[in-house]
């Protein structure tokens, strides 16, 4: 008789907080008499630390910046935090579940900030449209490995120390 394999995979939400909160509005009030047509830039970053064995605190990094008529409406920026219990997980699934499930869990907690900074400002509602986590890591890891590989290509031979 064959044993089959315990999948001893752990993942837990321990708490989900705002880390960071800044909101701008340079040009007030008068951007509020400008026509508005705002050209929006969304900036995503996350990092994670890991805080005791398999407790990890992943920060969403959220930034948006409005501008009107190439004048900052609003500057708002948002780190949205949670820490997350996760053992069992080989490294490949660590990194997709802490660079990709977790943001995926704070993203709305951070989008809500993000509207109601905005409303709060005295702003039409702005609301952020969903983010595919998974295809941004893809990318971070590919964007890594072609790095990794152009600094490789690009050494000239085994370094020495002196």
């Amino acid at each position: 008789m064959s044993e089959q394999p315990v999948n001893n995979k752990h993942f837990e939400l321990q708490r989900i907080y705002l880390k960071d909160v800044s909101f701008e509005t340079p040009n007030s009030p008068h951007i509020f008499l400008q026509e508005w047509k705002p050209k929006i830039d969304l900036q995503l970053g996350t990092e994670t630390d890991k805080l005791d064995e398999g407790v990890y605190e992943v920060v969403l990094k959220v930034t948006v910046t409005n501008k009107v008529a190439d004048k900052t409406a609003f500057l708002a920026e948002v780190q949205q935090a949670g820490i997350f219990i996760l053992h069992g997980f080989v490294d490949q699934e660590l990194t997709q579940m802490l660079g990709s499930y977790c943001p995926n869990v704070l993203f709305p907690y951070a989008r809500e900030a993000i509207s109601d900074l905005v409303t709060k400002g005295s702003f039409p509602q702005f609301l952020l449209a969903p983010v595919n986590f998974d295809a941004l890591l893809a990318q971070h890891m590919q964007q890594a490995q072609v790095k990794a590989k152009t600094e490789e290509s690009t050494s000239d031979g085994p370094e020495t120390q002196h």
